[in-house]
């Protein structure tokens, strides 16, 4: 387990200094919100040094999440309280089947539970395999005199698990340098890491992935009321 201390009920992770950490951090507790939280101290943005952050001289927290998402050990997306973070790729299938209530996407339109914006974005994003946030606007007409609320489409795909972002892309001048914010770049989890891996969990109890998840969480943050780790992965 990473290294913490008690403040109150303020958890300190051993600090972030570069992407490694951050790769570590997942695989050791199996989730990590990148910012603040409720659980004072468990978060990216609490255990980064500040100079990180934006600097001139060196990549950062923002620059890291690509290449932690490409070791294909975790996904990352708004996870957390509709924040961005992480989750190892060994609690994937029990935070899915947690999140989803053990239903697929196609079941849930089959059902009609889920909202036709949300059908429409997750469909080219499983047709696609891959798609920059951009472009998935541009072919859902999210643009002025279009269709509104996409962030709030994406944010409830992802977490709901149906949506995941597996990539940020950079834009580059002419000299071949990378400029400007990473775009995201959407996928399926079942098309990064297959759909029987990502569904193996089905076969329990959704309350029980829930309750397994909970059980882990306290184990690893024995000093936070077990109300901050529910709300935290609700």
């Amino acid at each position: 387990m990473p290294s913490r201390k008690k403040y109150g009920y303020t958890y300190m992770l051993k600090e972030i200094r570069n992407e490694k950490d951050i790769s570590d951090l997942v695989r050791e507790i199996g989730f990590l919100p990148f910012f603040a939280n409720g659980i004072k101290g468990f978060s990216i943005e609490e255990c980064c040094l500040p100079e990180l952050w934006f600097s001139d001289s060196a990549d950062g927290p923002w620059e890291w999440k690509g290449p932690v998402i490409r070791t294909g050990n975790c996904v990352y997306g708004k996870l957390f309280c509709g924040k961005a973070g992480f989750i190892s790729r060994e609690w994937l299938p029990d935070f899915a089947n947690f999140r989803r209530d053990g239903y697929d996407f196609d079941t849930r339109c089959d059902e009609g539970t889920a909202p036709h914006k949300d059908i429409a974005v997750y469909d080219t994003v499983a047709q696609k395999g891959a798609v920059l946030s951009k472009e998935l606007k541009r072919l859902g007409n999210y643009r002025k005199g279009g269709n509104t609320g996409f962030e709030t489409v994406i944010t409830r795909l992802q977490m709901q698990t149906y949506v995941t972002v597996s990539d940020f892309v950079y834009m580059r001048d002419k000299f071949g340098k990378p400029y400007g914010w990473g775009v995201a770049q959407y996928s399926t989890p079942e098309a990064l890491f297959g759909y029987d891996f990502v569904t193996s969990a089905y076969k329990r109890d959704p309350r029980l992935s829930e309750e397994k998840i909970i059980a882990h969480l306290k184990s690893c943050l024995p000093f936070a009321p077990e109300e901050q780790i529910i709300n935290l992965i609700k």
